[in-house]
């Protein structure tokens, strides 16, 4: 007779209704659609022996602490979208699984079951039984480091890239397995002329794509896109697609496509049978895709799952686990693509892209009411609140009515006003004032305005302050604003600044750079949230642009030739 089972662990917390049952049977799971207190239980009644058996993905073998007596790996292959086939899983991944199988405080030996494919047994314990090396792969990502260096002036010219390398494991293993890295031989003038060529190619393509500039073909400096891309820790490829991709007539639906576009949704996971089901999804959404897109594509899928997550969308657990991955490079990606939009001085898709990263943040289309960002209403509440006298269309609304009122008109229980409290408390109440130093201006001369923010918060609260309350918003994040001086008739964008807003007062000094032609304009200071739909402040401000001496001189010029003409 055999130890008696487990007895069935407490349910009752559980979210998921199928875990709920498989834990009935002595049964665990964990996958990224868990919620982190399942996920935590899950973990805890495993630790205690409360559970038989627990299933776990590829992906979660490195995140698993807890071993087992007996591993079974399932399968070695995955399917892998960008090339349509089945991999081979890493061989680092193998090990890891293996080495799970044996509780040392516990058992005096492990088990570790591997299935696979008949043909595959012999070179799988090749692989697992001889010492596996560490190999670099800095050559594959040498564009993002080097502007990272060139931008930090750690590296200031070529021979500095070139010995930059010298001290990474990289060239250590270079001399030690050159086929990985196709190099023929191991002299040291064959080493010094692989680096070399290594760092001319890198550099050109970085050139190519605007982040860095070669001076007389030694010296090195960053570009505007480089210390975008270096600040924000993307790509350089990224940046150099954002740049290409929009122009001053882009607008939303062009900039969610630009976004999706990003190389850091490139290893997006594309499983098998999913492109039907990608498919159907983008049927259901506002936007058209691309014609002739391929749901095989990580971009495209981005682009479906993006949208989604605005259409909040009902998705399976393998979709919302790519989602909450989209999602955690948004903002980033978001914020330099504002910088390189307006490194381009183009005014309307700056404020498009801004309003993007507020409807990424509460999972809201920007033709929704803003009151969706309100825990639990829906359509039926959103109506409500505009049918009553007066309509409720803001936080501030909600706030403002008598309790009877409120309680009447949402119909909430008290758990739920309690969040609906929490978000209205935390809604930005920003109090702005500004000052423009010159109120006459030479045409391309330089004006500075100064703006005051100040928050209105409780001084009794303590705690931090600015935290977003966004619940479909996958991470935590905190409040930042964009500070905006444009023309909206010319779509030009003449001064920006981002900023966080604390509990003190401060004062932003954003400089202006004055339009090229002489005249009078009516020019908008705009305060974007990057965070909160409905939140933004709007102000106007005249500014009279006077010729420059350049210009009088030039006119002066002309009318001398004139006459001369003239006389003659």
């Amino acid at each position: 007779c055999g130890p008696s089972p487990p007895p069935p662990p407490d349910t009752s917390a559980v979210a998921d209704p199928a875990l709920s049952q498989t834990l009935q049977g002595g049964v665990g799971f964990l996958h990224e659609g868990l919620a982190r207190a399942d996920a935590d239980l899950v973990s805890l009644l495993w630790r205690t022996g409360a559970l038989l058996a627990l299933v776990v993905p590829r992906e979660w073998a490195w995140r698993v602490r807890e071993g087992a007596q007996t591993v079974v790996v399932m399968d070695t292959v995955y399917y892998e979208g960008r090339e349509r086939r089945y991999v081979d899983y890493p061989v680092a991944d193998m090990l890891r699984m293996m080495a799970m199988a044996c509780r040392p405080d516990q058992d005096s030996h492990g088990v570790c079951v591997v299935l696979c494919h008949t043909p595959k047994k012999e070179r799988l314990r090749r692989l697992l039984h001889e010492p596996l090396p560490l190999e670099s792969q800095l050559d594959h990502m040498l564009h993002d480091h080097l502007n990272a260096e060139v931008v930090a002036r750690t590296v200031e010219n070529k021979q500095d890239a070139v010995d930059y390398l010298t001290w990474s494991l990289f060239y250590r293993r270079l001399t030690q397995n050159p086929n990985f890295y196709s190099l023929t031989e191991v002299s040291q003038q064959h080493l010094s002329d692989h680096l070399s060529e290594l760092v001319e190619n890198t550099l050109a393509e970085l050139s190519e794509s605007r982040c860095v500039t070669v001076e007389d073909e030694y010296d090195l400096s960053p570009l505007n896109l480089g210390m975008v891309a270096a600040y924000y820790g993307v790509r350089c490829a990224t940046v150099d697609t954002f740049a290409r991709s929009v122009t001053p007539k882009t607008k939303l639906k062009g900039l969610l496509e630009v976004l999706s576009s990003a190389s850091e949704y490139g290893l997006l996971p594309v499983r098998s049978g999913e492109e039907e089901q990608l498919k159907r999804l983008a049927r259901r959404l506002p936007q058209k895709m691309p014609e002739g897109c391929s749901y095989s594509d990580p971009a495209v899928k981005a682009l479906v799952l993006l949208q989604a997550h605005l259409s909040r969308e009902a998705l399976p657990t393998d979709l919302r686990t790519d989602v909450k991955a989209v999602l955690e490079r948004a903002p980033a990606l978001l914020q330099a693509l504002v910088d390189v939009i307006s490194s381009g001085g183009a005014l309307r898709p700056a404020l498009a892209a801004m309003e993007l990263s507020q409807m990424v943040v509460q999972a809201l289309w920007a033709k929704e009411s803003v009151l969706l960002q309100v825990p639990h209403f829906d359509a039926e509440r959103v109506g409500r609140c505009a049918a009553h006298d007066p309509p409720v269309e803001s936080p501030f609304d909600i706030i403002d009515l008598e309790d009877d009122d409120r309680e009447a008109l949402l119909q909430m229980t008290p758990e739920q006003m309690g969040h609906v409290a929490a978000f209205c408390n935390a809604w930005p109440n920003i109090e702005t004032s500004f000052d423009v130093s010159d109120q006459e201006v030479e045409a391309g001369g330089d004006v500075t305005v100064s703006v005051k923010l100040e928050r209105d918060v409780d001084e009794d609260e303590d705690g931090e302050v600015g935290v977003v309350l966004a619940p479909r918003f996958p991470r935590r994040k905190v409040e930042n604003w964009w500070i905006v001086v444009g023309e909206l008739n010319t779509n030009s964008l003449l001064g920006i600044k981002r900023v966080t807003i604390g509990r003190q007062p401060m004062v932003v000094k954003v400089p202006v750079h004055a339009p090229s032609d002489a005249g009078d304009y009516n020019l908008k200071l705009l305060v974007m949230s990057d965070s909160y739909m409905g939140a933004d402040q709007e102000y106007t401000f005249e500014l009279t642009v006077v010729p420059g001496d350049d210009e009088d001189d030039d006119d002066d010029n002309d009318g001398d030739d004139g006459e001369g003409d003239e006389d003659a």
